[in-house]
């Protein structure tokens, strides 16, 4: 089941020409991460204070399809499609409306939040995500 969060785009995420700057795409792809991860109650800076871990994107490849342009409101979705002893990949979409936009698959490592050398991933945090799998 795939997460979707909204997202509009404004002039500060566009080119002289209201296109969308193609690194902004990853912005929106993070933001959304986030919101996926706090709707299974993770919340990030409480990850890092009680287990020592935060989550760093370790590869993504990603397709353009479309240009996004201002004002417009877009859909991000998040689906979780793999997950290691220290990592998770998630595939994501960028869409208006029945448009997909831009497509990609994001390796996240989990690491330790200090050292920044790859850990387990938190038993409790596989568990808040059973429901995605």
């Amino acid at each position: 089941m795939a997460f979707v969060w909204p997202v509009r785009v404004y002039w500060e995420d566009t080119d002289a020409g209201g296109v969308v700057y193609y690194a902004n795409y990853l912005k929106f792809m993070e933001r959304a991460r986030s919101e996926w991860l706090r709707a299974f109650g993770v919340e990030q800076d409480v990850l890092r204070d009680e287990t020592g871990v935060v989550f760093v994107v370790r590869r993504v490849e990603i397709d353009y399809r479309s240009p996004a342009r201002f004002n417009e409101r877009l859909e991000v979705s998040v689906r979780l499609h793999e997950m290691g002893r220290a990592s998770l990949g998630v595939r994501q979409e960028l869409m208006r409306g029945p448009d997909r936009l831009a497509e990609a698959v994001v390796t996240l490592a989990c690491v330790d939040a200090v050292r920044f050398k790859p850990v387990k991933i938190p038993e409790s945090l596989l568990q808040a995500l059973v429901p995605a799998t």
